[in-house]
């Protein structure tokens, strides 16, 4: 009973003490893993959004989760800093901790109340394996960090659906990477044999789709492996300038979003 009791008393000890407090930015590295100007970047880009959407996102970067599960660090320190708006719950917190020598890296999306119908956890999962991981095992941590808030905030500003985003992602990871391939070679089947029947001596009726008709089918097949980008551009909307962040709004937390390692 007495080791419970100082086992409790410690873990919440740690919930209070362990905590970090806010910096006054909505990008808060405190492992300085990004450079000055990718920090900058994103700061921008996340206080011009906080300025025409209302909804905020923000980035925390540790070295140490402090025996905390990543989703569980993150729900606390959104809910301790009150990331969003108090009336609409609409704050998103980033939590990522790099991976090391001796421990794996852990990342997490936590969404406020307010935006879990819009991004559920599925899709806060397909964001972390699409978007992020990919790219933090290639050492890009900036890269995933802007795309996933690119993500973010075509869903929040209604730029397209989580629904949308899902299949698209689907089709990407699946059948559509093949897409622009299936589409060269039956382009390249129909050409040849339409050449082929050309030469062909007796003047008979030339048999087979014509030229214009194969570069169409190509670029209806292909257009299924490279309309994403359109998506993904949406976000870059949000890179301009803006003043100053001027401070959470007391949003809260209930432990939506979702997690991942690698």
């Amino acid at each position: 009973m007495l080791i419970l009791f100082i086992s409790g008393f410690s873990f919440a000890g740690m919930s209070q003490n362990d905590l970090p407090d806010k910096s006054g930015k909505l990008v808060n590295d405190y492992v300085k893993l990004l450079n000055r100007s990718q920090a900058d970047q994103l700061e921008r880009k996340l206080v011009a959004f906080n300025d025409t959407n209302s909804t905020q996102i923000t980035i925390l970067i540790v070295n140490d989760l402090h025996g905390y599960d990543v989703g569980d660090f993150a729900q606390r320190v959104a809910q301790k800093w009150g990331v969003g708006q108090k009336k609409y719950d609409n704050g998103v917190i980033i939590v990522l901790k790099p991976k090391t020598a001796d421990s794996k890296g852990d990342v997490n999306i936590n969404v406020g109340y307010g935006l879990e119908p819009i991004i559920p956890d599925i899709t806060a999962k397909r964001i972390i394996e699409n978007e992020m991981i990919p790219r933090f095992k290639s050492n890009d941590y900036y890269g995933g960090l802007n795309a996933a808030v690119d993500v973010i905030m075509g869903l929040a500003a209604g730029h397209f659906s989580a629904d949308q985003y899902d299949k698209r992602t689907r089709n990407d990871n699946g059948f559509g990477n093949l897409v622009p391939f299936i589409a060269l070679i039956i382009i390249i089947i129909i050409i040849s044999r339409s050449k082929g029947n050309n030469n062909t001596m007796g003047g008979g009726r030339r048999r087979g789709p014509s030229l214009w008709t194969a570069l169409w089918l190509g670029s209806m097949l292909g257009s299924g492996g490279g309309s994403w980008g359109n998506f993904r551009s949406g976000g870059g909307s949000f890179g301009g300038g803006g003043g100053g962040f001027g401070g959470f709004g007391g949003g809260s937390f209930g432990g939506g979003g979702a997690s991942g390692s690698w």
